[in-house]
């Protein structure tokens, strides 16, 4: 049995679309139970109303539930989704994986199959530092990092390449992911859930 929790956070839409093609992918590719959920949204509500998209999507997903570490403890399998600040990962995810010191100390992290995704605005905005940026976490987690390399043809399309894990280029426009970065991610998923499931397969039978 694999649960697969996938976290992210999007403010327009673009990293949502990303993280529920995600977790469809992992449920169809064995996971027991495939866990979405966002993590807790930092901005001023001002901040928010002030940008349309940003509302819009605010009040769509406001049902979904958010993340916590107790999440990360159930899980197998862990995709993490945020966009690119900067060339880093957006401070909404990072606030939550500094809540995790807890689960670390206790090396109840060692051994998650882990991987991630991005969404910039542009064109090298920043997709590789970001990803790259969330690996050092995992590192220091103990967990077994798959990415998507170029296992997998998706990998090959124009709009795909990113080896470090499947990214979006929005051109600004909320909710806007070319298909063949679905297709991207949802290989991803499954690559992690085969993984994982083969991982346990091992230990069972040592």
């Amino acid at each position: 049995m694999i649960n697969v929790a996938v976290i992210y956070y999007s403010s327009t839409g673009n990293i949502h679309t990303m993280a529920t093609a995600a977790a469809q992918a992992a449920g169809k590719a064995g996971a027991e139970e495939v866990r979405l959920l966002k993590v807790a949204e930092l901005a001023p509500a001002a901040v928010i109303e002030s940008n349309p998209a940003w509302a819009q999507h605010a009040a769509a997903t406001a049902d979904i539930a958010e993340a916590t570490p107790a999440d990360l403890e159930w899980a197998d399998v862990v995709l993490l989704g945020t966009p690119t600040r900067f060339g880093l990962p957006a401070a909404q995810l990072k606030q939550f994986i500094d809540t995790t010191g807890g689960l670390w100390a206790e090396g109840k992290l060692v051994n998650k199959v882990v991987s991630s995704f991005t969404s910039t605005s542009t064109a090298h905005g920043g997709q590789e530092s970001t990803l790259l940026a969330l690996n050092n976490t995992f590192y220091h987690w103990g967990s077994i990092i798959v990415p998507p390399g170029f296992a997998d043809p998706v990998q090959f399309d124009p709009a795909n390449g990113n080896p470090y894990g499947a990214s979006s280029i929005s051109d600004n426009s909320p909710d806007n992911v070319a298909s063949a970065n679905l297709a991207a991610v949802e290989f991803q998923a499954r690559r992690a859930v085969e993984t994982a499931s083969a991982l346990k397969r091992g230990r069972l039978a040592a």
